[in-house]
């Protein structure tokens, strides 16, 4: 039996969004200070004088690829649902207005879900090692966040 050992990332990010058919304070135009953390599971590498050796990934490169295939797109934007056509008519119509158009309703718990269904596969076996994204946490504010995780996939020798 092979051991897994995680390393968490904690990143943060601005953004706006609307729930437009929440029954309260959420369904007007607003924003949050969101923090993202991320959990990679996978074996410590052992290649002597690398500068990986006896890490996971260094935490630079998890940093730069959430930054380039996540939080670049969703920081100080507005994260719109494709159904609520006024507002994204409206954003639209703005010059150079930084939208991120989204399949549901940016609830906290459907962008964790969007957020792994973006970052999975490029951690996934990074750098030629066995390594994945078993954990997604999304912070909306301090006190309230939603949870994705993923069990280890099942590998050849299983």
């Amino acid at each position: 039996m092979t051991k897994q050992v995680s390393i968490t990332r904690r990143l943060e990010f601005d953004a706006g969004h609307r729930i437009p058919s929440h029954g309260g304070q959420c369904r007007n135009l607003h924003g949050h200070r969101y923090q993202l953390e991320l959990t990679l599971s996978g074996q410590v590498l052992h290649s002597e004088g690398a500068s990986d050796d006896g890490m996971i990934l260094d935490f630079g490169d998890v940093k730069t690829l959430a930054h380039e295939h996540l939080v670049s797109k969703w920081d100080h934007a507005f994260l719109i649902y494709r159904g609520d056509t006024a507002l994204l008519n409206f954003l639209n119509s703005m010059d150079n207005h930084k939208t991120f158009v989204l399949d549901d309703i940016p609830t906290v718990e459907n962008l964790a879900q969007a957020a792994f269904a973006m970052l999975a596969p490029v951690f996934r076996d990074c750098f030629g090692h066995q390594l994945y994204l078993s954990r997604l946490v999304l912070y909306e504010t301090p006190n309230c966040w939603a949870e994705v995780t993923m069990q280890a996939p099942r590998t050849v020798q299983d």
